[in-house]
């Protein structure tokens, strides 16, 4: 049989014989390809390194340095609605290697990134081959602003990155399994699924989107869906099995998240997400952040590049729908996925202003960056409508497996000319379509690194760690980090020995002290007193006060009843020897502290509330007198 050219690649005579068009072969096409992931990894590096460990990132931490990482409490925790086993063994892995180290943390990030990048990579690849026309989709989804702030934020990124990478590589692995139909693909895809869904209950998704991806891919090329379907069976079955033990599993630990509620306004949230968030995004945009700290910074786009994103996506959506064949599919089931992505946000996050915050700050979207290159990519592979018409003859099996065709015969002289005008005209528009958006998307993602760089939890960690090795006389009492840092809602884990497991002692913190120091707001550890929110009354013994006798126990009388919450008592005691006394609110969980012979002071950190403090002590021999004193909330005395 007579060999005929490749569809979409002319032969060197006729790439001569057409002025104007850039030709690059398989090798520099993958150099430029290159090329563009060390420039996506340098401005990320640049993005990861300008901030810092962020809410969220705190309760991670604390727990996996308070529980060991094998337990069902740490893997199978429902936190905030998320089970992700995984995500809690690399937070582990980071904190032992480096304790609240942010450069260990930012290479975790970037290796997870360039994992990201070489999965989209690839799937590129399988689908539309090592040409010039790869480089779009591909440079669209390295610098696309929709996947930074999931990036920038450890908690979001290990749940982000995982899902990414996965959304790729299980997708090529469906493609190459319906083309090839080696099982290999199966076993790979199965695998990765398994390790996502370990990551990131959203990667449910990741089925879903394979099937898409090979039977879009099959569609596109002008073959048969029916056949593609039944070809990638193998991975449809291993990843179902694979998706059923893990629901589960799931459905026995989730917890409702707090907060849980309709949406009151779902319209105007939908118009947000789409105007405010995802769509100037996915031109470059939004160019401009806003930020009220603690928050993060959420997308404020300017009006006319609202308007111009709008536009400018009708008009391409409606120009490939008149110059390719067979992409009327791919575009409603990016839409779909939309709709997908933004539905949970909409429908399970509301509350005074959250949701909308939270839809405008894009880190529940950074998933459809790859379903937007998806996208992209099977639009390149679909054949024009003015351009050479494939003849399924000899290669009829490789159409309905889903393959690009690799011979053809051409309509007509006529034809291949008007494709090469076209060619013309439409390389160096599509050029300066990439170059713009480039511009576009770098600029979005200075002013967001810009927005997030500011943390008062770089301040404050970087403080405490140089404080710490200071304190080693005499414990410090557990106490709130600043609200900025992490909310009193996360109560215990908001607590500096929750915190600083990582760099703390066994004798850093204790629930009693025998000298009263904080941390400042700036990470100082300073000197501190007690208020005298209420005192603890003087006791009825002549020189004594308060006697305690043995292990009876006495009670404490306060001038006044405390509401429950953490409180600190001063104890100014004489003991006749050295022992351990055990104090509490009247019916309230008792804590224990060490008290020496003489006359000296402890400081005791209590939980509960009353008006009456019951102290006993647990030796049978030891007498202390207990004189007057204060409970309340603990101040530095600078």
């Amino acid at each position: 049989m007579t060999s005929v050219p490749l569809l979409d690649s002319p032969s060197p005579a006729e790439m001569s014989s057409r002025p104007g068009r850039l030709a690059l072969s398989g090798p520099a096409v993958l150099l430029v390809a290159a090329c563009l992931i060390v420039a996506q990894l340098v401005l990320r590096g640049w993005v990861a390194g300008a901030g810092f460990f962020y809410w969220d990132d705190f309760l991670l931490i604390g727990r996996v340095s308070s529980q060991p990482v094998l337990s069902t409490e740490l893997l199978f925790t429902s936190h905030d609605g998320h089970v992700m086993p995984l995500a809690f063994v690399l937070t582990w892995l980071v904190t032992e290697v480096a304790p609240l180290n942010w450069t260990a943390a930012v290479l975790a990030l970037m290796a997870l990134q360039l994992l990201a990048s070489l999965a989209v990579l690839r799937l590129i690849v399988v689908l539309v081959g090592v040409r010039a026309r790869m480089l779009g989709p591909l440079a669209f989804y390295l610098f696309v602003p929709l996947t930074v702030p999931a990036f920038a934020w450890w908690s979001a990124a290990v749940n982000a990155l995982p899902l990414q990478i996965a959304l790729a590589w299980v997708s090529a692995d469906a493609v190459r399994l319906v083309r090839t139909g080696r099982r290999g693909y199966a076993v790979s895809g199965a695998v990765v699924f398994a390790v996502a869904l370990l990551f990131f209950e959203k990667s449910v998704v990741v089925l879903p989107v394979a099937f898409a991806v090979a039977v879009l891919a099959a569609h596109v090329s002008g073959g048969s869906v029916r056949a593609a379907a039944r070809r990638g069976a193998a991975l449809w079955t291993a990843a179902g099995a694979v998706l059923l033990a893990w629901a589960a599993c799931f459905l026995l630990v989730i917890e409702r998240p707090r907060g849980l509620s309709a949406p009151e306004h779902p319209g105007s949230l939908w118009s947000r997400a789409l105007s405010d968030g995802l769509v100037p995004a996915l031109f470059g945009g939004p160019w401009r952040w806003e930020r009220w700290q603690p928050a993060t910074p959420w997308a404020d786009p300017p009006s006319v590049l609202v308007a111009l994103s709008w536009l400018v996506l009708i008009l391409f959506v409606a120009w490939t729908m008149r110059t390719r064949r067979r992409v009327v599919a791919v575009w409603a089931c990016a839409a779909g996925y939309a709709v997908l992505t933004i539905a949970p946000v909409v429908l399970l996050r509301d509350g005074p202003s959250t949701a909308g915050l939270l839809l405008q700050s894009m880190r529940y979207f950074a998933d459809f960056a790859v379903i937007a290159t998806v996208a992209l990519a099977l639009i390149a592979l679909a054949p024009g409508r003015h351009g050479p018409s494939p003849v399924i003859g000899s290669n009829e099996q490789q159409v309905l497996a889903g393959a690009p065709l690799t011979h053809a015969r051409t309509v007509g002289g006529s034809a291949r000319i008007e494709a090469g005008r076209d060619s013309r005209v439409r390389q160096p528009a599509g050029i300066a379509a990439i170059v713009l958006f480039l511009a576009s998307s770098v600029y979005s993602t200075i002013t967001f690194t810009r927005s997030w760089e500011p943390s008062p939890a770089r301040t404050y960690v970087t403080g405490v760690r140089a404080a710490l090795p200071g304190v080693a006389d005499a414990p410090l009492l557990p106490q709130e980090v600043p609200w900025n840092v992490l909310n009193p809602l996360a109560f215990p884990e908001n607590m500096t020995d929750r915190v600083f497991a990582p760099i703390a002692t066994p004798t850093t913190f204790a629930l009693s002290t025998p000298r009263l120091r904080m941390i400042t707001d700036e990470g100082a550890v300073v000197d501190a007193q007690v208020w005298w929110n209420r005192a603890i009354v003087a006791g009825p013994e002549p020189r004594c006060g308060h006697r305690v006798r043995g292990t009876a126990g006495a009670n404490l009388p306060l001038d006044g009843p405390m509401q429950i919450r953490d409180w600190t008592a001063q104890v100014n005691y004489n003991a006749e020897r050295d022992g351990r006394i055990a104090l509490s609110f009247e019916g309230e969980t008792e804590t224990i502290a060490d008290v020496r012979a003489g006359l000296n002071t402890v400081y005791i950190r209590l939980l509960g509330g009353g008006d009456t403090l019951r102290i006993r002590s647990l030796d049978e021999r030891q007498s202390l007198c207990i004189g007057a004193g204060p409970v309340g909330v603990t101040a530095h005395t600078r």
